[in-house]
């Protein structure tokens, strides 16, 4: 026969469990809010100013255009070496969240390997961080608590080393991984080449377009709006990766609420069974002495 105390407790074990899912479910729901609005507001410059680098980008490969530093937009033959920066959140009980991230960079780590070309990983989050380091994979660099709380100053600083790497030679491509926000109930992987900046896809028709390169000394313009690309693309990385994982996060409490619910449906069951069973028993042995003293 089951311990109806035993029982008991590990219903309002259940039901403790229960509490806390919820309350972190709507903290998660308010916070995505809050994130979700500044994610797609960042959203409409990050995609401008790539838009107008991968038109340069065009332009310089096509036309050739001199007096113009290129090495932001050159197509390198021979690639040796790569920096990989990517973003995982600095808590967890966010499902799979931070696990798509994971194995995205260790496929490209893969990947690259076969290819003969060194990595260098630099890791965004506590959760990337532990886990490269438990697998004992070297990190170029780590940041700790700013997937949290990311503002434009972290994101410069993650980004400048790497941008000073490539700009040295010590690298010869940046590619940025992170899992974004799609919408409320799901995530979307992301992965982009930063350096050098990719051409569009699709060629629009160029007498639509109003852009002209003319060589300049200073070159003051393109060196500006390359570092605003830049550091905008690792801001708009950190904080699309804040309102997924608040998303992410939303779902898998959630469905640990529900769980829970299930469970203590079972264990009351369970319970009530128990407590039949018991009155059952000792109505047998009521009857069975009464009838004894016969």
């Amino acid at each position: 026969m089951a311990n109806l105390k035993e029982i008991k407790r590990k219903i309002k074990s259940v039901e403790n469990t229960q509490k806390t899912t919820r309350a972190m479910k709507l903290v998660s729901t308010a916070k995505l809010k809050r994130a979700e609005m500044a994610a797609k507001q960042s959203r409409v410059y990050a995609n401008k100013i790539n838009e107008v680098l991968s038109e340069i980008a065009y332009k310089i490969n096509q036309y050739k255009i001199g007096g113009i530093d290129s090495r932001f937009f050159e197509k390198r033959s021979a690639i040796q070496n790569i920096d990989i920066i990517f973003v995982t959140a600095d808590k967890g009980l966010c499902g799979g969240f931070n696990v798509q991230t994971i194995k995205a960079v260790r496929g490209l780590l893969e990947e690259y390997k076969e290819k003969n070309v060194k990595v260098r990983l630099r890791a965004v989050g506590k959760k990337g961080v532990a886990f490269f380091n438990f697998q004992n994979i070297e990190l170029l660099s780590s940041f700790s608590g700013v997937s949290s709380a990311p503002t434009y100053e972290k994101a410069q600083n993650i980004i400048r080393e790497a941008i000073d790497d490539f700009i040295s030679g010590a690298t010869d491509k940046i590619i940025l991984v992170h899992n974004g926000y799609k919408n409320m109930i799901s995530q979307e992987l992301k992965i982009s080449d930063i350096v050098p900046v990719e051409e569009p896809k699709e060629i629009k028709v160029e007498s639509k377009s109003l852009m002209e390169l003319e060589p300049a000394e200073d070159e003051t313009i393109l060196e500006s709006l390359m570092k605003k690309y830049f550091e905008y693309n690792m801001y708009y990385a950190l904080i699309d990766s804040l309102a997924a994982e608040h998303s992410a996060r939303m779902q898998a409490m959630e469905n640990a609420t529900n769980n829970a619910s299930d469970r203590v449906n079972m264990l009351t069951l369970a319970y009530n069974k128990a407590r039949q069973e018991s009155i059952t028993t000792e109505l047998i042995e009521i009857i069975s002495g009464v009838e004894s003293m016969k």
